[in-house]
């Protein structure tokens, strides 16, 4: 019904949000209002704010997705985005996919450039982190009701049977998840208890190293991503990044960048967007081949070859572990996740959901149930003020 409401919505009004947790049906629901739309012929465009998320958006619809930076055709030689209300886009209906993620600054420049007549849909899971930038876009709109919004929540039938979107609906209804795994059968969430944070990176290193590939058949380099809470700390990324690079790449030769050696190899991430190359933000790749006579690193980024200047290296950090804000908008077949007392600052329920809800085969966590419980319980999110959503409501 939510559905058949979304698609009459579409056609009905100028700006709509579609939100929803993990299993809910929001690409089903897009896919259906893609179909309908194309078959009246309708000028359609679809974005996402990361690389990694428009490239998911591209597979499951079958339809082009472009970063929004690629839709509004940025160029820092010509001074920003090309297009605005002056040069608008060339379409009749604008989905953009991980909503949540775009910041006030973007979502302004994105507004400028829709068409007068056309139809703009929001989607996202608006229970996520916010975006890095300043804003809460996505939660304001909702908030406003100056839009119509459809919100899914009801699970489907498939998905109920993934312990990975059961867990992520749970700690998302502020509950404690069930931590307790069956040892027998396969499951797709598991929760292995150790509060000694040194044991924890030793049961990490194994868990990514040996156990996962042997039980599941994932790769450690392209299969597992290591999300972790915070930078700091014995489980925090830096530690994380140098005790798997030992592990799954070990030797000591490479380049020295910033107190931190590259190798070929090395699992890498590019951290910020670089248009010249067409990499962005979050994108994750392999070393392939390090030149030191041309001052020069390869970077494998989904099957690309790219060069980057020793000079350009401060771009790139090792991704073994990634903080679960950089995990945003991506997708990995397994994910491991540290969760202790020592990060109870950050033990945030949106941070803990964001997390799970990054694995598609198999999540592990590895922790405390008491940590587990400060995060669930946690739902004081940092306060944004924003006052978009009293200044819509005007």
């Amino acid at each position: 019904d939510r559905q058949i409401e979304a698609v009459r919505c579409v056609t009905g009004n100028k700006v709509m949000v579609i939100t929803g947790g993990p299993g809910t049906g929001k690409t089903t629901l897009i896919n259906a209002i893609i179909r309908i739309c194309s078959a009246i012929k309708t000028k359609i465009m679809l974005a996402a704010p990361t690389g990694r998320a428009a490239k998911r958006m591209t597979e499951a619809t079958g339809h082009e997705a472009k970063t929004i930076h690629r839709l509004l055709e940025y160029s820092l030689q010509k001074g920003g985005f090309q297009k605005n209300e002056d040069a608008p886009l060339d379409c009749e209906l604008l989905i953009v996919d991980e909503a949540s993620m775009i910041d006030t600054l973007l979502m302004h420049h994105l507004l400028k450039a829709v068409p007068a007549g056309a139809t703009f849909v929001m989607v996202g899971d608006v229970n996520q982190l916010p975006s890095v930038g300043a804003g809460n876009v996505l939660k304001d709109i909702i908030e406003s009701r100056v839009a119509p919004v459809v919100e899914l929540n009801e699970i489907f039938r498939q998905a109920r049977e993934s312990s990975i979107i059961v867990t992520a609906h749970t700690i998302n209804e502020g509950r404690m998840p069930n931590l307790r795994s069956s040892q027998d059968k396969l499951d797709d969430f598991y929760f292995i208890e150790q509060e000694d944070p040194q044991k924890v990176i030793e049961l990490i290193i194994t868990l990514v190293k040996e156990r996962i590939p042997r039980r599941f058949g994932f790769d450690p380099f392209d299969d597992i991503q290591v999300l972790t809470p915070m930078h700091r700390g014995i489980v925090g990324g830096t530690n994380l990044n140098m005790e798997l690079q030992k592990a799954l790449n070990p030797g000591d030769e490479g380049v020295t960048r910033m107190g931190r050696l590259y190798k070929v190899n090395d699992k890498v991430m590019q951290i910020s967007n670089n248009y010249d190359k067409e990499v962005y933000n979050g994108d994750i790749g392999r070393i392939t081949a390090i030149d030191a006579e041309a001052q020069e690193v390869t970077v494998a980024i989904d099957s690309r070859e790219i060069p980057y200047g020793f000079s350009e290296m401060d771009e790139l950090v090792h991704a073994y572990a990634i903080s679960i804000h950089k995990s945003q908008g991506s997708e990995y077949p397994a994910v491991v996740i540290p969760i202790l007392t020592q990060h109870y600052i950050l033990l945030q329920r949106n941070l803990l959901y964001t997390g799970v809800t990054r694995g598609k085969k198999l999540v592990v966590i590895v922790g405390t149930r008491k940590a587990m419980a400060i995060a669930v319980g946690n739902n004081k999110t940092e306060k944004r003020y924003t006052l978009l959503s009293e200044r819509m409501k005007r």
